[in-house]
């Protein structure tokens, strides 16, 4: 079964529900509601708003060192906060896009704000393991929609075929965030503290609030608060289930390309985590604040690739539509992750734990430092394209597709995360890196099999998929 854009029927109710270009109907201008400058505004808001989720989970990680110092712990027990954060904030992504589907978009983000500060508040102020631990699930469980629902955002107002683009605009922001989070984290511990950076964190999150507040609109057309004229009704309580939608990775593409971007954030972490113990021990950096800077290069591959990645798989499914005469497969999307999943991502997981292992002095951290880059770039081809094609297969439940698979990655991430500098203290960087790489190609593997088998695949077990490449 093909997503066949020749369903004469299909698409003669869909563009009447649709209307004109000058914006004639309620119900059929849901992308015509917003013009150009609109939509880049909206987007930037939403951008900068999942911005900070990423400052929130890598700022902590150079300062692990002074965190296990204060606390009177070690450094394995403490990188368990980054762990505990990354999967707090993708079980509570579910929570808060269920919700979303009934109150819309902009009311939730604005809830989670609050928790987001006091969250903060508590884990700079932590006396203990354990209070760091609670505050921290706190601090993740206020910014977890952000993403899923940024990305809800970027599928409430963008059409398919300009759908990659604008999320790999969207994720080029948001990894700003990476970008700064490792450099604060450093800076913040070598110059004040981090308790420093967090109360930092939650002063931002109270001007978030207001300029949310005031600029941005609701996108969601289809949520239960308003009525069929986009009038908002009466305001009520309607219990909404967070765990449904994990029902939707019932669908073995989904299920399958969600594994495969597990596995690739899983490298990410595998690189960066244990950073001290391999790129630093081998080049002799001991300052948090240099620490923190190593990670600029694999920010900045985020920063190019996502928007690259965006397009080009933009470009693959433009191309196999012309081939096939009209006819949208969601899954020729999936052609573009054999550049990161095949090649990138597995060559600079190898050549890291090659060069940090037996290359010294300037030209090895050199080129670690371009192989973090390499990874960084190669990631947003595997993450940011199973995405796109997630919100392809289920536009109308975008932001719940895309926090069910944030959870799942999440536990995948988080189980990597808790495994990495054990596995890298007893089996050595190289071959850390050498299975993980393995284990990344076999994830090609399984995007090989939906591309070939997806329409049997969405056959055998419909959650409600798109069916309409005007979508």
């Amino acid at each position: 079964m093909s997503l066949d854009l020749e369903h004469t029927t299909l698409l003669g109710h869909h563009d009447a529900r649709l209307g004109n270009s000058n914006n004639q109907g309620p119900v059929g201008d849901i992308y015509c509601r917003f013009n150009p400058r609109q939509r880049r505004s909206i987007l930037s808001l939403v951008a900068f708003a999942g911005l900070i989720t990423m400052v929130v989970w890598k700022s902590f990680v150079p300062s692990m060192r002074q965190v296990a110092k204060d606390l009177d712990s070690d450094e394995a027990t403490v990188s368990l906060a980054v762990s505990l954060s990354v999967f707090a904030t993708a079980i509570s992504a579910v929570f808060w896009a269920s919700q979303s589907s009934v109150y819309g978009r902009r009311p939730v983000i604005l809830w989670g704000i609050p928790f987001f500060c006091a969250g903060s508040v508590g884990v700079a102020r932590s006396t203990s393991i354990a209070s760091l631990f609670f505050w921290r699930c706190i601090q993740a469980f206020g910014c977890a929609g952000r993403l899923p629902l940024g990305y809800g955002v970027v599928g409430d107002i963008y059409r398919l075929e300009e759908r990659g683009g604008a999320m790999g605009m969207f994720s080029g922001v948001v990894l700003l965030g990476t970008m700064a989070a490792p450099i604060l984290g450093g800076l913040f511990t070598k110059y004040a503290s981090w308790r420093d950076l967090h109360l930092v964190i939650a002063a931002w999150g109270c001007i978030e609030f207001i300029i949310i507040y005031l600029s941005l609109p609701e996108t969601n057309h289809s949520h239960s608060v308003y009525n069929k004229d986009r009038v908002p009704a009466r305001p009520r309580f309607l219990f909404v289930n967070p765990l449904k939608s994990l029902r939707l990775l019932r669908s073995p593409n989904l299920l399958l390309a969600n594994i495969v971007a597990g596995i690739g954030m899983v490298t990410e972490f595998i690189l960066l985590v244990p950073i001290a113990h391999t790129l630093g021990k081998q080049y002799n950096i001991t300052s948090e604040a240099v620490i923190g800077a190593c990670f600029l290069p694999h920010t900045i591959g985020n920063l190019l690739g996502a928007p690259a990645a965006g397009r080009l798989s933009d470009l693959a499914l433009q191309k196999w539509r012309r081939k096939r005469e009209g006819e949208w497969v969601a899954e020729d999307r999936l052609r573009a992750v054999y550049i990161g999943g095949l090649i990138l991502v597995p060559l600079s997981l190898v050549g890291f734990g090659l060069v940090t292992t037996y290359v010294e002095g300037t030209l090895g951290l050199v080129i670690s430092l371009m192989l973090l880059f390499i990874n960084g770039f190669g990631l947003d081809f595997v993450v940011l394209i199973v995405n796109s094609y997630s919100i392809d297969l289920l536009h109308s439940q975008s932001a719940e597709i895309m926090a069910a698979g944030n959870a799942f990655r999440g536990v995948i991430s988080a189980i990597g995360i808790s495994l990495v500098l054990p596995s890298v203290e007893y089996l050595g960087g190289l071959t850390t890196n050498v299975i993980t790489a393995l284990i990344v190609l076999a994830g090609y593997g399984l995007i090989h099999l939906i591309i070939t088998f997806g329409d049997h695949m969405r056959a055998s077990i419909d959650v409600g998929y798109t069916t309409s490449g005007n979508f």
